[in-house]
């Protein structure tokens, strides 16, 4: 996938005036919302979950190479083999070695970020291999040409119309309109696809270190067709998606339904462990494990290691009011909203994304739904820190926080000017709003700005003093 996240400001911009977009936000916005926040006051230990899984993925990451090592040698037991990729591009060679050697013709794919993270269908496809993606989100954007908005919900910038005129285009007619014949149209494609498919590529949500076993949580049944049908079945996961036991698993599925799309659980959670079996009724032929790091080791090394923690749920982007405005393809990269504002940069390097940490308003409504706990406003700060060390931020910003360090390191001259500019604001001030602002056109073009009273705080405070 093209990183297009240098654009975010042009790409924002256009988001805001997508009539189309706004409408299909909307829609999405408050079901997301309104769904955690019910499943979560009927669960009355959430919190207490909450908190549980946070030190499980902090003891996990502390001990990341031991669990990885068992795992690696519970798979090998099982029959399975696990191909170590140290970043993008190595991994798309070690998938399409294994697709070249058992001469696949076609493959189908459940849903994985981990694939999207590597370019993963562009390489297939380059080199003569049919690629379908078998969730409906992925597979209605894949019609459009586009990457997915969402991580949980690809489509979710798309409306009813839209999809209807995709399937038309890509099926023929005639046209469905209901939600209800478009996904049954959907389903009858792509049927003959899995049982031509010779490889199936999914994702693995947790990958088990006791058992070697790969779990995928779907709503569709998709991702069980995928990695059964194939003969080849090719599992993609970053190596911080490892967990000790089988009930460790249970502590996350409790919260990622509940956390994501607000449901209770989700439809299906699918464990996988190895290739066919004598007996087996169905099955791969042959089970390959994909671990990329790509980036992660360093962030496991230093300042951003809670990031390891996200178990990809959405719920970060569900919450926050700048990705609810402007979606996810703004963002311009596969990971959106506040974890991708957090994971883009370390991954791709902060030379062009530059926009992504300071598109936040630091509200800390992210951090405060995230079922592991990541401080995520608190990272966006430190990459921002970052940024202004290794003279990334525009030089008239720098300019301008150093006359801030300078006046406010030194008390009397910050209260002073305290004083002259609250009396200055109330001057400019007209029933208690101001219009234009010079220096702040950014906010006073679009928005009034309540003005101060006259009077600093510091004054209001101290004639409180003492009072009841």
């Amino acid at each position: 996938m093209e990183m297009r996240s240098a654009e975010f400001k042009e790409r924002a911009v256009f988001a805001i005036h997508d009539a189309s977009l706004q409408q299909a936000l909307g829609k999405a916005r408050g079901g997301f919302v309104g769904k955690r926040a019910q499943q979560a006051a009927e669960l009355p230990e959430f919190e207490q979950l909450r908190e549980e899984a946070k030190n499980l993925k902090n003891e996990i990451l502390t001990n990341l190479d031991h669990y990885l090592e068992r795992y690696e040698a519970a798979v090998t037991a099982a029959g399975g083999q696990v191909h170590w990729a140290r970043d993008a591009a190595e991994a798309r060679e070690i998938i399409l070695g294994i697709c070249k050697h058992v001469e696949a013709k076609s493959v189908t794919k459940g849903k994985s970020m981990v694939s999207e993270e590597i370019g993963l269908n562009e390489a297939l496809i380059e080199n003569g291999m049919e690629v379908v993606e078998t969730d409906l989100g992925e597979y209605i954007i894949q019609l459009a040409h586009e990457p997915p908005s969402h991580i949980i919900a690809p489509a979710v910038h798309k409306t009813k119309d839209q999809v209807s005129d995709l399937f038309l285009a890509a099926h023929g007619g005639p046209r469905k309109t209901e939600v209800a014949d478009l996904v049954n149209e959907a389903r009858q494609v792509l049927r003959d696809k899995y049982f031509r498919a010779d490889v199936g590529i999914t994702g693995g949500n947790y990958l088990v270190a006791e058992t070697g076993s790969s779990v995928i949580v779907t709503n569709e049944g998709n991702g069980d067709l995928t990695q059964t049908l194939a003969r080849v079945h090719i599992v993609t996961a970053g190596i911080e998606r490892v967990v000790p036991t089988l009930d460790d698993v249970s502590l996350f599925l409790r919260l990622l339904a509940r956390s994501a799309t607000g449901q209770e659980t989700e439809t299906y959670t699918t464990y996988s462990t190895g290739p066919r079996r004598t007996g087996d009724l169905d099955g791969p032929q042959e089970y390959h494990v994909v671990l990329v790091d790509n980036g992660r080791s360093r962030m496991l090394a230093g300042r951003f290691r809670d990031m390891l923690r996200c178990i990809r749920c959405g719920a970060c982007m569900n919450h926050c009011p700048v990705y609810g405005s402007i979606g996810g393809h703004a963002y311009g990269w596969v990971y959106p909203g506040p974890m991708g504002s957090v994971l883009t940069p370390l991954i791709k390097g902060m030379d062009n994304t530059y926009d992504l940490p300071n598109a936040c308003t630091l509200n800390g409504r992210c951090a405060s739904v995230c079922p592991v706990k990541i401080p995520l406003p608190d990272l966006l700060r430190e990459l921002r820190h970052l940024q202004h060390r290794q003279e990334l931020s525009p030089p008239m910003q720098r300019r301008a926080l150093s006359l801030w360090r300078f006046v406010a390191t030194r008390p009397k001259l910050y209260h002073a000017g305290e004083w002259v500019a609250t009396r200055l604001l109330k001057l400019l001030s007209s029933n208690g709003r101001i219009r234009n602002l010079m220096l702040a056109s950014g906010w006073t073009d679009a928005r009034d700005l309540p003005a101060p009273p006259g009077r600093t705080f510091l004054e209001q405070w101290q004639d409180q003093r003492g009072k009841p």
